[in-house]
Protein backbone atom coordinates (compact mmCIF):
# COMPACT_ATOMS: atom_id res chain seq x y z
CA UNK A 1 0.00 0.00 0.00
CA UNK A 2 1.48 3.24 -1.03
CA UNK A 3 2.53 5.50 2.06
CA UNK A 4 0.37 8.59 1.89
CA UNK A 5 1.12 11.78 3.48
CA UNK A 6 -1.72 13.98 2.93
CA UNK A 7 -5.30 13.01 3.80
CA UNK A 8 -8.16 14.97 1.61
CA UNK A 9 -11.48 14.63 2.97
CA UNK A 10 -15.13 15.76 1.40
CA UNK A 11 -17.54 17.07 4.14
CA UNK A 12 -21.08 16.35 3.32
CA UNK A 13 -21.65 12.55 4.09
CA UNK A 14 -18.36 11.75 4.62
CA UNK A 15 -17.54 13.52 7.78
CA UNK A 16 -20.77 14.86 8.75
CA UNK A 17 -24.53 13.15 8.95
CA UNK A 18 -26.24 15.81 6.83
CA UNK A 19 -27.44 14.74 3.96
CA UNK A 20 -30.90 14.37 5.23
CA UNK A 21 -31.21 18.00 5.70
CA UNK A 22 -29.74 18.45 2.24
CA UNK A 23 -32.32 16.96 0.77
CA UNK A 24 -35.27 18.55 2.61
CA UNK A 25 -33.50 21.61 1.83
CA UNK A 26 -33.96 21.12 -1.93
CA UNK A 27 -37.06 19.78 -1.93
CA UNK A 28 -38.55 22.80 -0.05
CA UNK A 29 -36.80 25.12 -2.40
CA UNK A 30 -38.42 23.12 -5.13
CA UNK A 31 -41.90 23.34 -3.83
CA UNK A 32 -41.65 27.06 -3.33
CA UNK A 33 -40.80 27.42 -6.43
CA UNK A 34 -43.62 25.60 -7.87
CA UNK A 35 -40.81 22.37 -9.42
CA UNK A 36 -41.96 18.86 -9.55
CA UNK A 37 -40.51 16.78 -6.51
CA UNK A 38 -37.45 14.95 -6.98
CA UNK A 39 -36.81 11.16 -5.78
CA UNK A 40 -34.52 10.85 -2.75
CA UNK A 41 -32.04 8.76 -4.76
CA UNK A 42 -32.02 11.74 -7.90
CA UNK A 43 -31.19 14.41 -5.31
CA UNK A 44 -28.40 12.13 -3.17
CA UNK A 45 -27.02 11.86 -6.73
CA UNK A 46 -26.17 15.28 -7.11
CA UNK A 47 -24.53 15.72 -3.65
CA UNK A 48 -21.17 16.67 -3.87
CA UNK A 49 -21.67 19.00 -6.96
CA UNK A 50 -21.58 22.66 -6.86
CA UNK A 51 -24.89 23.69 -5.64
CA UNK A 52 -25.85 25.38 -8.73
CA UNK A 53 -24.69 22.76 -11.22
CA UNK A 54 -26.69 20.07 -8.68
CA UNK A 55 -29.81 22.85 -9.31
CA UNK A 56 -29.17 22.76 -12.91
CA UNK A 57 -28.70 18.54 -12.77
CA UNK A 58 -31.64 18.00 -11.19
CA UNK A 59 -34.33 20.43 -13.01
CA UNK A 60 -32.59 21.20 -16.35
CA UNK A 61 -35.11 23.60 -17.41
CA UNK A 62 -33.56 25.99 -15.20
CA UNK A 63 -30.45 26.46 -17.36
CA UNK A 64 -29.10 30.02 -18.10
CA UNK A 65 -32.30 31.39 -16.25
CA UNK A 66 -31.95 33.83 -13.37
CA UNK A 67 -34.73 31.18 -11.39
CA UNK A 68 -31.17 29.09 -10.42
CA UNK A 69 -30.53 31.99 -8.45
CA UNK A 70 -33.37 31.82 -6.85
CA UNK A 71 -33.36 28.26 -6.24
CA UNK A 72 -30.03 28.46 -4.38
CA UNK A 73 -30.88 31.28 -2.16
CA UNK A 74 -34.10 29.52 -1.19
CA UNK A 75 -31.81 26.55 -0.51
CA UNK A 76 -29.42 28.18 1.23
CA UNK A 77 -32.01 30.07 3.55
CA UNK A 78 -33.97 26.48 4.43
CA UNK A 79 -31.13 24.38 4.61
CA UNK A 80 -29.11 27.37 7.31
CA UNK A 81 -31.91 27.28 9.40
CA UNK A 82 -31.95 23.61 9.97
CA UNK A 83 -28.33 23.84 10.77
CA UNK A 84 -29.35 25.91 13.71
CA UNK A 85 -28.25 22.99 15.54
CA UNK A 86 -25.27 21.75 13.26
CA UNK A 87 -25.38 18.56 11.52
CA UNK A 88 -23.71 15.65 13.88
CA UNK A 89 -20.52 14.07 12.81
CA UNK A 90 -20.57 10.44 11.86
CA UNK A 91 -19.49 8.24 15.14
CA UNK A 92 -15.56 8.30 15.17
CA UNK A 93 -14.92 10.51 12.76
CA UNK A 94 -13.77 13.24 15.53
CA UNK A 95 -11.70 10.98 17.11
CA UNK A 96 -10.07 9.34 14.12
CA UNK A 97 -9.44 12.96 12.54
CA UNK A 98 -7.42 13.56 15.39
CA UNK A 99 -5.62 10.39 16.22
CA UNK A 100 -4.28 10.91 12.39
CA UNK A 101 -3.24 14.36 12.91
CA UNK A 102 -1.55 12.83 15.90
CA UNK A 103 0.49 10.14 13.65
CA UNK A 104 1.59 13.32 11.38
CA UNK A 105 -0.44 12.94 8.62
CA UNK A 106 -1.57 16.34 6.76
CA UNK A 107 -5.04 17.16 6.45
CA UNK A 108 -7.70 18.94 3.95
CA UNK A 109 -10.70 19.45 2.98
CA UNK A 110 -12.08 19.56 -1.03
CA UNK A 111 -16.23 20.00 -0.73
CA UNK A 112 -19.29 21.07 -2.50
CA UNK A 113 -19.99 23.54 0.06
CA UNK A 114 -19.30 27.34 -0.05
CA UNK A 115 -16.40 28.72 1.61
CA UNK A 116 -19.06 30.82 3.85
CA UNK A 117 -20.92 27.16 4.59
CA UNK A 118 -18.18 25.28 5.24
CA UNK A 119 -16.41 28.01 7.36
CA UNK A 120 -19.62 28.17 9.67
CA UNK A 121 -19.70 24.31 10.30
CA UNK A 122 -16.05 23.92 11.09
CA UNK A 123 -15.83 26.64 13.26
CA UNK A 124 -19.20 24.89 14.78
CA UNK A 125 -17.01 21.59 15.62
CA UNK A 126 -14.17 23.29 16.04
CA UNK A 127 -12.22 21.24 13.51
CA UNK A 128 -10.36 24.19 12.05
CA UNK A 129 -6.91 23.27 13.41
CA UNK A 130 -7.30 20.18 11.93
CA UNK A 131 -6.96 21.39 8.11
CA UNK A 132 -3.95 23.29 6.91
CA UNK A 133 -5.92 24.01 3.29
CA UNK A 134 -9.80 23.81 2.46
CA UNK A 135 -11.28 24.56 -0.80
CA UNK A 136 -14.79 25.22 -1.46
CA UNK A 137 -16.89 24.81 -4.96
CA UNK A 138 -17.56 28.73 -4.94
CA UNK A 139 -13.83 29.59 -5.08
CA UNK A 140 -12.73 26.76 -7.55
CA UNK A 141 -13.87 24.54 -9.81
CA UNK A 142 -17.06 22.00 -8.86
CA UNK A 143 -16.57 18.15 -8.90
CA UNK A 144 -15.55 15.92 -10.53
CA UNK A 145 -13.03 18.73 -12.08
CA UNK A 146 -9.64 18.23 -10.38
CA UNK A 147 -8.52 21.65 -9.29
CA UNK A 148 -9.53 21.72 -5.98
CA UNK A 149 -7.19 18.53 -5.55
CA UNK A 150 -4.43 20.32 -7.94
CA UNK A 151 -4.21 23.85 -5.98
CA UNK A 152 -4.58 21.62 -2.16
CA UNK A 153 -1.44 19.28 -3.78
CA UNK A 154 0.22 22.76 -4.79
CA UNK A 155 -0.12 24.17 -1.29
CA UNK A 156 1.80 21.30 0.11
CA UNK A 157 4.01 20.62 -2.95
CA UNK A 158 3.31 17.05 -3.08
CA UNK A 159 2.38 14.66 -5.85
CA UNK A 160 -1.00 13.03 -6.63
CA UNK A 161 0.29 9.46 -5.50
CA UNK A 162 1.41 11.04 -2.27
CA UNK A 163 -2.10 12.02 -1.17
CA UNK A 164 -5.44 10.43 -0.60
CA UNK A 165 -9.08 11.49 -1.34
CA UNK A 166 -11.83 10.14 1.04
CA UNK A 167 -15.56 10.30 0.21
CA UNK A 168 -18.77 9.54 -0.61
CA UNK A 169 -20.19 10.25 -3.62
CA UNK A 170 -19.30 9.23 -7.17
CA UNK A 171 -17.80 13.18 -7.99
CA UNK A 172 -15.54 12.44 -4.93
CA UNK A 173 -14.32 9.44 -6.65
CA UNK A 174 -14.07 10.93 -10.43
CA UNK A 175 -12.33 13.75 -9.52
CA UNK A 176 -9.93 12.00 -7.43
CA UNK A 177 -9.59 9.80 -10.56
CA UNK A 178 -9.55 13.19 -12.86
CA UNK A 179 -6.12 14.20 -10.42
CA UNK A 180 -4.27 10.23 -10.64
CA UNK A 181 -4.68 10.38 -6.78
CA UNK A 182 -6.07 7.24 -4.82
CA UNK A 183 -9.21 7.06 -3.58
CA UNK A 184 -11.43 5.50 -0.52
CA UNK A 185 -14.92 5.36 -0.50
CA UNK A 186 -17.55 5.96 2.29
CA UNK A 187 -20.82 3.13 2.44
CA UNK A 188 -22.47 5.38 5.28
CA UNK A 189 -23.07 8.61 2.83
CA UNK A 190 -25.35 10.03 0.42
CA UNK A 191 -24.23 7.19 -2.09
CA UNK A 192 -24.87 3.14 -2.00
CA UNK A 193 -21.48 1.26 -1.79
CA UNK A 194 -22.13 -0.80 -5.29
CA UNK A 195 -22.46 2.39 -6.73
CA UNK A 196 -19.01 3.81 -5.57
CA UNK A 197 -17.32 0.70 -6.23
CA UNK A 198 -17.85 1.01 -10.06
CA UNK A 199 -15.74 4.27 -9.69
CA UNK A 200 -12.41 2.26 -8.40
CA UNK A 201 -11.76 3.20 -4.93
CA UNK A 202 -8.78 1.27 -3.47
CA UNK A 203 -11.14 0.64 -0.14
CA UNK A 204 -14.80 0.80 0.98
CA UNK A 205 -15.28 1.46 4.31
CA UNK A 206 -18.68 1.32 6.24
CA UNK A 207 -17.13 3.02 9.36
CA UNK A 208 -14.62 6.16 9.46
CA UNK A 209 -12.97 4.86 11.91
CA UNK A 210 -11.65 2.10 9.40
CA UNK A 211 -9.72 4.48 7.79
CA UNK A 212 -6.85 4.96 10.16
CA UNK A 213 -6.46 0.87 10.67
CA UNK A 214 -6.42 0.33 6.94
CA UNK A 215 -3.56 3.47 6.92
CA UNK A 216 -1.82 1.28 9.73
CA UNK A 217 -1.88 -1.74 8.75
CA UNK A 218 -3.21 -2.52 4.99
CA UNK A 219 -6.03 -4.07 6.35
Amino acid sequence: MPKYELLIFDWDGTLVDSIGRIVTAIRVAAEQLGLPEREESAIKGIIGLAISDAIVTLYPQLAGQVHVAEFQQRYAEYYLALEAEPSLAYPGVASTLQHLRDQGYQMAVATGKTRRGLDRVMQSHAWSELFEITRCADETASKPNPRMLHEILAHHNLKPEQALMVGDSVFDLQMAGNAGMDAVAVSYGAQDAKVLQQHGPCLTIDRFDQLATWLATGK
